[in-house]
């Protein structure tokens, strides 16, 4: 699949209700929303993906994402399945994780599972996006 990381963005807007996960070396930040109202700028350090929320601000330098891998594993608490796609740096170091987000454990949204899924089979388990050209 050829595309970028924008577009695929902008894919994932079907996926409604997420954990957006951001992990560095000594802290973890989860927030909860959906990717929706993208928009873009090009700055020194690459070209970003933004989204703001009422209750977060988004902030994605697209250059920096070599890799996106979709993943499912077992729930930490309870026994259900977890859907993760991960935007991985050059180090093949998670920038950004995307997971469903549940209500009940194990009760994803109508539809969401499958629009995971369907994101899957269209670009693979692990895709290599193509740069961004222009903004």
């Amino acid at each position: 699949m050829t595309a970028t990381v924008k577009e695929f963005l902008e894919a994932c807007e079907n996926l409604g209700t997420l954990r957006l996960i951001v992990t560095s070396s000594g802290a973890v930040l989860e927030a909860r929303g959906g990717i929706s109202k993208l928009f873009y700028a090009e700055l020194p350090k690459g070209k970003y993906a933004n989204m703001h929320t009422e209750g977060f601000e988004f902030h994605l330098n697209m250059d920096a994402i070599k890799k996106v891998k979709f993943e499912t594993g077992e729930a930490k608490r309870g026994n259900f399945t977890t859907y993760a796609i991960r935007f991985l740096d050059a180090n093949e170091e998670p920038a950004l994780s995307l997971f469903l987000q549940w209500g009940k454990p194990g009760e994803y949204e109508p539809g969401q599972v499958e629009a995971w899924q369907s994101l899957k089979d269209k670009y693979g388990e692990i895709w290599e996006p193509v740069p961004v050209e222009a903004i």
